[in-house]
């Protein structure tokens, strides 16, 4: 599913290559007239660089300057493929790849491998999970669902930063890595993971890239033969490369030097699967004589989200923040973002599910509001109120679109229908392409009214409206046009994946809704722990949630919407707090280092359940355990005097940066502890140590010791335990029998 764009979805192919360049902006010109040498494009969110970069090759192709077939674009998905694919055939540019690292990798090793190592390339095994699992057992290492994810992504991390497995351990350290579990346990599971591949005679998808660089290397008769079938490369989202995609590029261009990179620094968001911003910010020291042209007039969003998004990365820092580039709106003005704190989770899903249903109502399409949280597990209480509300939904990471037996279904009776004409009784009484194709779709399930709530049989309406709505703007678009034109159209859409839009608000989580944008667009669950992520410890780890939020806010074109719940469930303590992002930003907040009440001026919307939340956030002086004079409260500054808020080191009222899900982790941990040695749970920790452990997620004894309820005697018994449930790990020591004396 791509975003629908406001640009005419048929354009006419340009008549020459002069007009190819009408319409772009001075900047764009200049990085589409650059077709010599190295070329860095440092483009922002919204300001075009898709545009930028199809019409610089399209330009290229119709001067004569390029040939098709030596051009070769490669980016990070086959949505983004698709998409430059698709454009490149409206400019009149067939012929030119456009592919993803790993496919176009892919079909080299396809055709390369018979010669350079004999018969079939293995097979490709598409889900590693399976095999991890066996390798762990055959390991003797238990893996829950969860740790076996995390073990495959560690595989994964290690494969393309060219990390073998006894090199995994001292890769970690050196990179400060926070593993999931024991480097040198992940390091055997890894290793048999390799010897399981290797019995079986199967590859990943890593592999392919591997084998790719291998056979370059070796065989310089094959790279010789690679390097004359492409001679001039483009990559898209130069900030994700890996140090592996980096390499089989750097083969792919042997001694030269025709290379166009567009990236963003700003928007790096993937380093945890090995991407790295440094090739691009790097790029001028490799390529000294390079032309960077910085594309920072952004045409997506009104000056209202670009200033936000602008404020948020101006607290960055770090180098990535050294070169960041500040947006310049050319839309014009549009209201300002919208900032409502709810009482809970539910609440908040409501809440925004009416809003939603209010901009419906007020002429925004549903297929231009998208819902964005920070993980996927948020989706199901915004699933819930919008099916409640009756809003059409679709979550982003199910199957692509031409592959939905729906579509497929409906391909099929389209080409039947094209090929008996007139001969088609259904079609007796269509008098136009579109009600033709209603008539058709109608045998599969569309009618004119869409049925009643969510599910699989919406999903399927979704899909064949979105066909009906696509013929409608093809016989717009080419007035006479017959339903073999339009299943023509429909086969080279589906070669580039070049999805129409559904008609339904998007449901997606921050990194997958990455190169997308919406009308309206409502950011959820901005608390601290969960944005940034509880698990982000390191300043770098911090600053890519940043540019994660920043991702998110650029997604917006009109309509910007953030929200917090200061509870999980009706009728929590309320502790939570807004992200610290949104510090100085946000209305009624102070600005990071400022005293509380330093913010702007104006005021948070309250949800639903108002009165539970507290207003703006502000941080006083900590009072430090063991510190002589009075205990203050480290928000407002109050003087403390009743024990309980001594031990938090704050009001009860005031809010709490507490990791709601680590408290619920170590409340789980006291229940079955208490069990075992037979005392109360209050014996092991009370609850107000215990929320002290969720908002200090202490990573050392020295951090632990220190909390009030803690001390020596409970961190030899307890420590070990509750410093891996803070670390993100399951306990594995069992209570000796001494801990029945607590």
């Amino acid at each position: 599913m791509t975003a629908a764009t406001h640009s005419t979805l048929f354009p006419q192919v340009p008549d020459s290559a002069d007009a190819v360049l009408d319409g772009l902006d001075p900047e764009q010109r200049e990085v589409a007239l650059a077709l010599g040498g190295p070329v860095c494009v440092l483009a922002g969110a919204g300001t075009g660089k898709t545009r930028a970069i199809t019409h610089r090759i399209a330009y290229g192709v119709r001067a004569g300057i390029l040939q098709p077939t030596t051009v070769l674009a490669v980016t990070f998905t086959n949505r983004a493929a698709g998409e430059m694919r698709g454009r490149l055939r409206q400019l009149g540019a067939t012929g030119v790849q456009a592919r993803t690292f790993h496919s176009a990798a892919l079909r080299q090793l396809q055709y390369f491998w018979p010669k350079a190592v004999g018969g079939e390339l293995p097979r490709l095994v598409e889900r590693k999970v399976q095999l991890v699992a066996e390798a762990a057992a055959r390991c003797g290492i238990r893996l829950d669902r969860n740790e076996l994810r995390d073990a495959t992504s560690e595989i994964e991390w290690a494969k393309v930063t060219q990390t073998v497995p006894a090199d995994y351990p001292a890769a970690v350290a050196k990179t400060q890595r926070d593993a999931p579990r024991d480097p040198a346990e992940l390091s055997q599971i890894y290793a048999m993971y390799e010897q399981l591949k290797r019995d079986r005679s199967v590859i990943d998808f890593e592999d392919v890239l591997l084998l790719t660089v291998g056979i370059l290397q070796d065989r310089h008769d094959i790279a010789d033969h690679v390097r004359r079938q492409y001679q001039h490369f483009v990559v898209d989202e130069y900030q994700d490369v890996s140090p592996l995609q980096q390499r089989l590029l750097d083969l792919w261009l042997g001694d030269r030097d025709d290379l166009c990179v567009v990236g963003d620094a700003g928007q790096t968001i993937y380093s945890f699967t090995g991407a790295t911003p440094d090739h691009l910010l790097n790029f001028r020291t490799r390529h000294p004589d390079a032309t960077v042209v910085k594309l920072v007039r952004d045409y997506r969003s009104t000056p209202q989200v670009v200033h936000l998004a602008n404020g948020l990365l101006s607290q960055a820092r770090g180098k990535a923040a050294e070169h960041r580039l500040e947006l310049v709106s050319q839309r014009d003005k549009g209201p300002e973002p919208v900032y409502t704190e709810y009482p809970d989770e539910p609440a908040e899903a409501e809440g925004t599910a009416r809003r939603i249903r209010d901009l419906i109502a007020a002429g925004v399409p549903a297929g231009e509001i998208a819902v964005l949280y920070r993980v996927n597990s948020q989706s199901e209480v915004y699933e819930q109120a919008l099916a409640d509300a009756g809003v059409p939904y679709q979550l982003r990471g199910a199957e692509r679109f031409f592959d939905r037996p729906e579509v497929r279904e409906a391909g099929v009776a389209l080409r039947g229908a094209a090929r008996a004409g007139g001969n088609d009784s259904l079609l007796d009484g269509a008098d136009d392409l579109p009600s033709e194709v209603r008539a058709v779709l109608s045998t599969k399930g569309w009618s004119s009214k869409p049925p009643a709530g969510s599910g699989a049989v919406r999903d399927r309406w979704e899909s064949l409206a979105a066909l009906v709505r696509l013929a409608e703007d093809f016989e717009q678009a080419r007035p006479g046009a017959t339903l073999s034109d339009l299943v023509a159209e429909l086969d080279e859409r589906a070669a580039a994946q070049h999805a129409p839009t559904v008609q339904g608000v998007t449901l997606a989580s921050l990194h997958s809704a990455k190169g997308l944008e919406w009308d309206a667009t409502f950011l959820v669950g901005l608390t601290e722990g969960m944005m940034p992520i509880a698990y982000a410890k390191t300043d770098e780890q911090v600053e890519e949630e940043r540019r994660l939020l920043y991702v998110g806010v650029t997604r917006a074109r009109f309509h910007l919407s953030l929200s917090w719940a200061v509870s999980r469930s009706p009728g929590g303590r309320g502790g939570r707090r807004p992200t610290r992002f949104l510090n100085g930003l946000r209305p009624g907040s102070a600005a990071p280092g400022a005293r509380a009440g330093a913010g702007g001026g104006g005021g948070i919307d309250r949800g639903s359940r108002t009165g539970t939340g507290p207003g703006g956030t502000g941080a006083a002086a900590l009072a430090r355990p063991g510190r002589r004079g009075p205990v203050r409260c480290r928000v407002c500054g109050r003087t403390l005097t009743d024990a309980g808020e001594m031990k938090l080191m704050r009001c009860e009222d005031c809010p709490s940066d507490m990791d709601e899900a680590l408290y619920e982790r170590l409340r789980e941990w006291r229940a079955d502890t208490a069990k075992r040695i037979s005392q109360p749970a209050y014996c092991v920790f009370t609850d107000k140590t215990l929320m002290a452990i969720a908002e200090a997620a202490p990573d050392s004894e020295g951090e632990l010791v220190v909390i009030a309820g803690v001390g020596n005697r409970k961190l030899t018994r307890f420590g070990t335990d509750v410093l891996a449930i803070c670390a993100g790990r399951t306990p594995d020591t069992e209570p000796g029998e001494d801990e029945a004396e607590v």
